[in-house]
């Protein structure tokens, strides 16, 4: 698959998932390869941690965190960003196709050659939603222009799912990456202020270059990140 001098849509459903699985990959893609990235935000990412959503609680919190956004995106080389404000963890409340509205808009817009999204078996409801999403909006009808799609993992909650859920990650493309890339990733998470973690959580430095190392390895390269191909019409 040429994947040189593309438009890249990457469309997921919470601040910082726009590089968890992907960062190293987007960085890469970016500064070597001429594509042009655009993350769309689905989620305001913060107020599940309320037992009552209550979004004028957490407007402080709200307004670092999309700060934090950007400051994510420029360590990884996104042109642009587009954020949305669905509830956080709460996506099963919203009608499917108002999502698939927002990924149409978007696509209509952008005009991706390519669209990344989060692995539709995910622990969290809000990553599987946008993956019903992106599928919906992307149906091969006739004259759909876009033709490939490729879904990621997300650590914390890929590989948080039970072992028996009937749709695992289980990747069949790779993408080797630098250590460069690697750190540009870790760099973007670290932007964030709410969702980075310490070691040994998935999310922590450490834990997201061992990562890319483990995929490296399954592919004889240092570093690599995995995705599963959804579909690729040639």
């Amino acid at each position: 698959m040429e994947l040189t001098n593309k438009k890249i849509l990457v469309v997921v459903a919470h601040p910082d998932d726009e590089l968890l699985g992907l960062g190293a990959s987007i960085h890469r893609l970016v500064q070597r390869q001429g594509c042009t990235a655009r993350a769309i935000i689905l989620g305001e990412g913060i107020t599940s941690r309320s037992a009552v959503r209550d979004p004028e609680k957490w407007s402080a919190a709200l307004t670092v965190h999309r700060s934090n956004i950007e400051r994510a995106a420029t360590a990884i080389g996104y042109t642009s960003t587009g954020v949305y404000d669905f509830a956080d963890n709460r996506f099963d409340s919203v009608d499917l196709l108002d999502l698939v509205k927002v990924v149409e808009q978007e696509k209509e817009a952008f005009q991706p050659d390519i669209i990344f999204t989060h692995h539709g078996g995910d622990t969290n409801i809000d990553h599987r939603r946008t993956f019903e999403a992106v599928v919906t909006a992307c149906r091969p009808l006739p004259g759909e222009p876009m033709r490939t799609i490729l879904a990621c993992e997300t650590p914390s909650s890929t590989e948080w799912q039970a072992a028996n859920y009937p749709n695992p990650f289980l990747p069949n493309f790779f993408l080797a990456v630098s250590e460069a890339d690697v750190d540009a990733k870790i760099s973007g998470m670290e932007a964030y202020e709410f969702e980075k973690r310490t070691y040994p959580h998935p999310r922590s430095p450490e834990a997201l270059r061992i990562l890319a190392q483990r995929w490296g390895i399954v592919i004889g390269q240092p570093y690599a990140e995995a995705f599963m191909l959804v579909r690729h019409i040639g």
